[in-house]
Parts: C-alpha cells; sequence; structure tokens
C-alpha cells in the first residue's frame, strides 16, 4: 500500500516463519548449508523445541499506524526503546508509548 507519511510503499502483512523440521534439514541439505542446523534457532527448532507456525498474519499494529497515520510502531504499541531512539523520536515530536 502508498503510506502517506512518507510517501513509499508500506508493508501491512507478516508472514513470519513456518517450517517443519524435515523441511529445515532437507533445505539445509539442498543449499550445501548443513552447518547451519547447529545455529540456536535451527537447532530448537529441529529438536521440536518451537511451534510449527511463528507469526503471520495482517499485522494489527502496522495496520494502526496505517489508518493513525503515524510515523513509529511505538506510537501504537507499548515496548522497551533504546535511549537513543526515544531521543530522536522526541526530538521530531514523536511520542512512544
Amino acid at each position: 500500500m502508498h503510506y502517506p507519511v512518507f510517501d513509499c510503499a508500506y508493508e501491512l502483512s507478516s508472514m513470519g516463519i513456518r517450517v517443519a523440521p524435515e523441511t529445515l534439514l532437507r533445505q539445509l541439505e539442498i543449499t550445501d548449508n548443513m552447518e547451519r542446523k547447529e545455529l540456536l534457532f535451527h537447532r530448537r527448532l529441529i529438536n521440536g523445541e518451537f511451534p510449527l507456525s511463528i507469526g503471520g498474519g495482517i499485522g494489527q499494529s502496522r495496520l494502526c499506524m496505517f489508518y493513525l497515520r503515524k510515523a513509529h510502531i511505538g506510537e501504537i504499541q507499548a515496548s522497551i526503546w533504546p535511549e537513543d531512539m526515544i531521543e530522536k523520536c522526541g526530538k521530531n515530536k514523536i511520542f512512544l508509548l
């Protein structure tokens, strides 16, 4: 979608990560990246420590940002922001929750 706040394209969806352990292993094999199965996320997924679906769908906060014409996701949802981000936003009259 076009986002008038920044006069640019704006992504509303957040498709997330969806992969079964068997699929991840096959992808690593095809791409000759089997060493990556030792990475923390990969290892935990392969060991069944994560659900088979993470995230997905239309981002409610991004949709709210779009309709309310906000410049930062922090104007829509509360979180912990780095001090430099808070300062930069404050200078631009962007008030984070």
